[in-house]
């Protein structure tokens, strides 16, 4: 009986042992797996960034043809007036510029009076 012993403590030993290589295997898988996970998320949000660009490119591209449409009406104004000079003065329409320096010493002029 005493033979029995150790070949049952070796015994218990290999499946320990074996028993210890699989945990180890699963342990590895559950890492990899979890580093694949963050890899694989990572890639969907450069993914939703990517749809978000999409978006915003698809807008702006819209409003390409409308803005053309807006550069045709300037120019085509731009030469009519430039056929007609008086025009302007005679629909009443006239542009000014007013020196920022000017609207601002006229309206501290105003304000210290009152």
């Amino acid at each position: 009986m005493g033979s029995g012993l150790p070949t049952t403590s070796q015994a218990a030993l290999l499946k320990l042992n074996e028993k210890k290589k699989e945990f180890d295997a699963v342990a590895a898988l559950e890492r990899t797996s979890s580093a694949y996970l963050e890899r694989i998320s990572g890639l969907a949000d450069d993914c939703d960034v990517m749809a978000l660009a999409g978006e915003v490119h698809g807008q702006v591209s819209e409003q390409w043809p409308r803005m053309f449409h807006i550069l045709n009406l300037f120019l085509a104004s731009r030469e009519s007036s430039e056929d007609q000079p008086n025009a302007a003065s005679q629909e009443g329409e006239m542009l000014v510029r007013i020196p920022i320096e000017d609207a601002m010493e006229s309206n501290g002029a105003s304000t210290s009076s009152q």
